[in-house]
C-alpha cells in the first residue's frame, strides 16, 4: 500500500515544478467551475443552510404555540361543557 505521506510528498515536488502559468491555469480553472456551480446553484429553488436553520426555529416556535392554543381551546370547551351541564 502506497503511504499518504509520500504521495503527498510527491504531489508537492510536482506542483513546485510546474511552470507559474500552468499553476495560474490551474487556479484560475477553479475559480471558473466554483462560479459556474454557484450560477447553477442559484438557477435552483434552494435555500442556504443558514435560511433552513431559520425557517426550521420559526416552524418549531409556531407548533409551540399550537400546542399551546390547542390546550387553552380543550381547557375553555371543557368550561363552556360544565357551566351549560350545570344550567341544565
Amino acid at each position: 500500500m502506497f503511504d499518504p505521506k509520500k504521495l503527498e510528498q510527491m504531489a508537492k515536488q510536482i506542483h513546485d515544478a510546474m511552470p507559474q502559468p500552468v499553476k495560474e491555469l490551474g487556479t484560475d480553472m477553479e475559480g471558473r467551475v466554483r462560479q459556474a456551480i454557484q450560477g447553477q446553484l442559484t438557477k435552483l429553488d434552494v435555500v442556504s443552510r443558514e435560511e433552513f436553520d431559520v425557517q426550521t426555529q420559526v416552524l418549531l416556535r409556531t407548533r409551540q404555540k399550537l400546542t399551546e392554543l390547542e390546550a387553552k381551546l380543550e381547557a375553555m370547551e371543557v368550561k363552556v361543557g360544565q357551566s351549560t351541564d350545570n344550567q341544565e
